[in-house]
């Protein structure tokens, strides 16, 4: 990822909702002691900077985990705090908001570190462990007879690092704001933008955190949803933008609601009408609003929604494998002459 020019402590900024100070060399260290805060604010203990394979670690999957719990307990930040005890002891509501702050603090720890520290297009690095490029390995795997338009979507898998660089522009325009709650509700599928989930879910293969691309380009404008039935958003009005623009051009039918203020327990967010939502985007500009929609775009085309569309087509294909109506018509002829193909008669019948 390029370095960005947007001020370190925007994501503490964004939680109090005020506008973000401008920072220099001399009052960067009181500034990253300020962000820290972030992640809780009965946290006293000062916790570790990372080096790049540290921050790397934090979006990382571990190979040996299979549980939605596994962000809490198995990354190097958590390694030297106190901050999380047994998960398995926490109800949803605490454990989803001890993700929330995670997620937050994760974020702060990439954005406050170094130039030289800072991965270089960590996107990339991640892309395996990505449910979106998996299915995509699938789909390419299936198609057997050159459906999809491979040449195209492996040249955007490879050009992915485009992704961190319009995050990047994007946080330079994203204005300061207090996180606001909204619910979005679709018609297709529970959870198509495949965030991380929290707590006793229905489905049988619950997404892990920073395991899709959605996951993580939300991430990077402070917005989580792990609520897998109910689709509970927390974050920047930019990750409500990012939804709407992935959810219209998947031609996904869904309706957004403001999430109720005692819905999240002890969580400072926003419960904002309709009025307020409309007056947070047009204190975007047009440029941010863009950029937005291009980042949407791109993780639309690389989506599981896409891709299960795509094997779709093949299903429908292999089921249409011959000419029907040719079909019937020798079908109608042999029953007119009343007799039917013996077993070693090579004739097609279906």
């Amino acid at each position: 990822m390029t370095q960005p020019t947007v001020k370190p402590a925007v994501q503490a900024s964004v939680k109090h909702g005020k506008s973000a100070p401008s920072i220099n060399d001399n009052d960067f260290e009181s500034q990253s002691r300020a962000a820290s805060m972030l992640i809780c604010d009965s946290q006293s203990s000062t916790l570790p900077i990372l080096d790049k394979a540290g921050l790397i670690a934090l979006f990382a999957i571990p190979a040996e985990v299979d549980s939605a719990h596994h962000s809490l307990s198995h990354h190097p930040l958590f390694a030297h705090t106190s901050f999380v005890s047994d998960s398995s002891e926490m109800s949803v509501e605490r454990l989803r908001v001890l993700h929330y702050q995670w997620q937050h603090e994760r974020t702060r720890q990439l954005y406050m570190a170094s130039v030289h520290t800072r991965p270089t297009y960590l996107v990339q690095l991640l892309k395996r462990q990505f449910i979106e490029y998996q299915q995509y390995e699938l789909a390419q795997q299936l198609d057997k007879r050159g459906l999809i338009d491979t040449e195209a979507l492996a040249r955007l898998w490879q050009q992915l690092h485009v992704v961190d660089d319009i995050i990047t522009d994007i946080v330079q325009h994203m204005p300061a704001q207090q996180p606001a709650g909204w619910q979005i509700t679709v018609q297709e599928g529970q959870n198509p933008l495949c965030l991380p989930t929290v707590g006793a879910l229905k489905h049988p293969k619950p997404i892990l955190d920073q395991a899709s691309l959605t996951s993580y380009v939300l991430g990077h404008f402070g917005v989580s949803s792990f609520t897998y039935d109910r689709g509970y958003y927390i974050g920047h009005v930019i990750g409500y933008l990012f939804s709407c623009y992935f959810c219209a051009h998947l031609s996904i039918i869904y309706s957004v609601t403001a999430l109720g203020q005692d819905v999240v327990i002890d969580y400072d967010y926003a419960s904002l009408e309709t009025p307020h939502m409309v007056r947070l985007l047009q204190g975007l500009d047009g440029y941010c609003k863009k950029r937005i929609y291009q980042l949407a775009v791109i993780c639309a085309r690389l989506s599981v929604y896409a891709s299960d569309k795509r094997i779709e087509k093949m299903l429908i294909t292999e089921v249409n494998d011959f000419d029907k109506k040719l079909q019937q018509q020798h079908l109608d002829v042999l029953l007119l002459q009343g007799m039917m193909p013996e077993s070693s008669d090579s004739t097609p019948l279906f």
